[in-house]
């Protein structure tokens, strides 16, 4: 399989640059609010997909599809935005990836009833092993404290699934950058509401808060997006791509040691692996055991 037919490589893109607007965020909220992260985070998305949006000569989408895309916004960035930074304000990066790691499975959950997607029995069980190593990641402290921020990240895991979905359909007639492209537009134009403090903050921040920024934008937002998109375009199934979101805490809990000097704990390890292990299962268990059990049966 080419590597631009296969939406595993345009997951991990995306995972990879999630895990680390996690550590990044933790960074900028010592410095902004959480609204202003939100509006200025997808103002720099926006620049930078407008800019591609010109060069590549994108179309516009169809007045009819406009509600999708509106909602698609709503949900992807106004209020998933402001739930996650109300939420990383009180919880470590690692935490709060942990709490939204249960997207893939909402997702799955959703898409069974909305979109009749079916999951193999070997795909259940690899969200079950997924789900024990996100548990044993919980563990970090030895307790799972419960705040109003862990409230504010599950509102923000239920509005990222419903956008999965929304993000799948769109998918189906539009390009990846399309999708991506109009709906943090969207998203951007609601998030402006909280520009005027934006400025305000933004005019005063150090040198590395406008560095986190760019990350957050360009990377964490714009580039990270467009190829989530393409994973969905490219995908069979919504869960294949969401399920993915799994191995974000672990990278998160790395990259926070690495950028931020949060310690891991040999549970984040062993969460980890044990995350990774349900991955390859989701991924690879069904062509896995097909091919042993048609290999026993020439066998025979």
């Amino acid at each position: 399989m080419k590597v631009k037919n296969d939406f595993h490589i345009y997951a991990m893109i995306t995972i990879l640059f999630w895990a680390l607007a996690y550590v990044f965020t933790r960074l900028t909220l010592q410095y902004f609010t959480s609204f202003s992260l939100g509006f200025l985070r997808y103002f720099i998305a926006s620049c930078t997909l407008l800019i591609v949006a010109i060069i590549t000569k994108i179309k516009l989408p169809h007045k009819k599809d406009l509600p999708s895309f509106m909602l698609a916004g709503t949900l992807g960035f106004f209020f998933y935005m402001i739930a996650f930074n109300q939420g990383q304000k009180t919880v470590t990066a690692s935490t709060g990836s942990i709490v939204i790691s249960a997207v893939p499975v909402l997702t799955a959950l959703i898409a069974r009833v909305v979109n009749k997607e079916s999951l193999s029995s070997f795909q259940w069980l690899a969200i079950a092993i997924e789900f024990a190593g996100v548990a044993v990641l919980t563990l970090i402290d030895g307790i799972l404290s419960i705040n109003i921020g862990l409230l504010w990240l599950f509102l923000a895991a239920l509005a990222l699934s419903f956008y999965n979905l929304l993000q799948r359909k769109l998918t189906k007639k539009y390009t990846a950058l399309q999708t991506s492209a109009f709906s943090i537009f969207f998203g951007t134009i609601l998030l402006a509401v909280f520009s005027p403090a934006s400025v305000r903050e933004v005019s005063n921040a150090p040198a590395i808060q406008w560095f986190y920024l760019a990350i957050l934008g360009i990377f964490s937002s714009a580039i990270a997006y467009v190829a989530w998109s393409t994973a969905f375009a490219k995908a069979k199934q919504t869960s294949q791509v969401s399920n993915y979101m799994f191995i974000t805490p672990f990278l998160t809990s790395i990259l926070g040691f690495i950028i931020a000097d949060e310690l891991p704990e040999p549970s984040t390890l062993v969460g980890g692996g044990i995350i990774l292990l349900g991955v390859f299962i989701f991924n690879f268990g069904d062509k896995l055991y097909g091919a042993l059990f048609n290999k026993k049966n020439l066998e025979s």
